[in-house]
């Protein structure tokens, strides 16, 4: 058994932390491959690494003296080497560092040296083999991330190192340059090893336990989910639902490797498995209910509509034209809404309206503004009678009122679109039937 671990931030922020990484990975023989993340915050008023180095490359694009803000993040780097009591230096790295941000080498490389620099760290912590992420993960020259280059190349690597740890987070262009994926890109990196080593799993190491069924900000100690499939994860990510970088998902999946979200404060804990197909049964009819605030419905009204060959092909492209994302389209015979980003749609709406009258000279355009979208997702609904019912029947009782209903044929989820206003209350209304009295 092969077992590929990433550690997030809050995980590798101090050296009390770094002492618990290290227990947790020699607790297990088959963790032989680590993917560290940049050291996040150590309390509520500390600043992320990533963020500090950012700040300071700012002030070397300004050509303005960097050097205090630098020693800065040496110092927090030195408190962890000296916290473990390693005899390592990284003075000729923040050398190479300083002469790189003069030089203008760019945010991307500014930005990865949180995760090189702790890669050093752990590799000499563990006395593992530290493998740059810039020699084996690979971006083409549209800064697009290359996963038949990385795979081969790093697949071959890895068949040299019984243990290594690779940072997180940075790659390299095809001209050697430093190319990093977006923000949680590490959880990326962590799902690219997996894939190359084939690995029996990937466990991705921060500070929850899991994956919960709802936001802990709107529902109080919601229930954590034990067992969730790649598809219900990417529906519930895709709405606001971020314990995994949603990308991350591709590697591992496309391998059937499965996913463990684990706790690096409570260990003992079996957080949330991550799979592609399963036979239980979940302890609930739904697996988790998310959402998004800030939509407008654009509503598109003509008679005969549904006779009129390509109509909705034509409507569409009013907003391709304006590079507008379509998120959900419910449609009836004589009209069809589109929703979209209100904050993407709001500089461009008159550009839309007259490109829609110009493709499909429908009799009515309405804009209704603020609303929220909501998700709720389980595998458990399709075997399930009654549950558009009861999701509707609690929205009733809660007093919301219901702006859209959209479900896909996989019966896997269900999207309702409410106002602004009500999106908490719709959250909590749908957590309560499923959860609280189990209906």
């Amino acid at each position: 058994m092969v077992k590929v671990v990433k550690f997030g931030g809050s995980s590798l922020a101090s050296a009390e932390q770094f002492a618990k990484v290290g227990q947790i990975i020699h607790a297990d023989k088959s963790r032989k491959y680590v993917v560290p993340s940049a050291p996040g915050k150590r309390n509520s008023k500390d600043t992320k690494v990533t963020d500090m180095l950012y700040a300071c490359y700012d002030l070397a694009e300004k050509e303005e003296e960097f050097r205090v803000q630098l020693m800065k993040i040496k110092d927090r780097y030195d408190s962890i080497i000296n916290g473990l009591s390693l005899k390592l230096s990284l003075d000729e790295e923040f050398k190479k560092i300083s002469e790189n941000f003069k030089a203008k080498a760019g945010k991307d490389y500014a930005a990865s040296r949180g995760e090189y620099l702790n890669g050093i760290i752990m590799a000499n912590y563990l006395g593992y083999t530290f493998i740059d992420a810039a020699e084996v993960v690979f971006f083409d020259e549209n800064g697009d991330f290359d996963p038949e280059k990385t795979d081969k190349v790093l697949s071959k690597r890895l068949e040299k190192c019984e243990n290594a740890v690779i940072p997180g987070f940075y790659g390299a262009g095809e001209d050697g340059h430093i190319v990093t994926f977006s923000r949680g890109g590490s959880d990326i990196t962590g799902a690219i090893v997996a894939k190359a080593c084939h690995a029996s799993m990937y466990e991705n190491w921060t500070d929850v336990s899991g994956c919960l069924m709802a936001d802990p900000r709107i529902i109080d100690n919601p229930q954590p989910i034990k067992v969730i499939t790649y598809r219900e994860l990417r529906e519930l990510a895709y709405m606001g639902f971020n314990v995994l970088h949603e990308d991350a998902i591709f590697p591992v999946r496309k391998a059937g490797i499965p996913i463990n979200i684990r706790n690096t404060n409570d260990p003992e804990a079996e957080g949330t498995l991550i799979v592609e197909s399963t036979c239980q049964r979940p302890e609930f009819t739904i697996t988790g209910v998310a959402g998004k605030k800030g939509f407008v419905a654009v509503n598109i009204d003509k008679d005969m509509m549904n006779a009129e060959v390509g109509f909705c092909r034509k409507a569409l492209q009013a907003f391709e034209e304006n590079g507008i994302l379509i998120e959900h389209m419910p449609s009836g015979i004589d009209t069809m809404t589109v929703f979209v980003h209100q904050a993407e749609f709001e500089g461009k709406e008159q550009q839309v309206i007259s490109a829609i009258r110009r493709l499909v000279n429908p009799d009515v355009i309405e804009l209704e503004a603020d609303l929220a979208l909501v998700a709720v997702v389980g595998r458990g609904m399709k075997s399930i009678r009654g549950t558009a019912g009861r999701i509707f029947s609690a929205l009733a009782h809660a007093n919301i009122n219901v702006k859209m209903i959209d479900q896909g044929s996989s019966e896997l989820n269900i999207i309702i679109g409410v106002s602004n206003a009500d999106f908490e209350n719709a959250i909590q209304a749908i957590y309560n039937i499923f959860v609280e009295t189990r209906l």
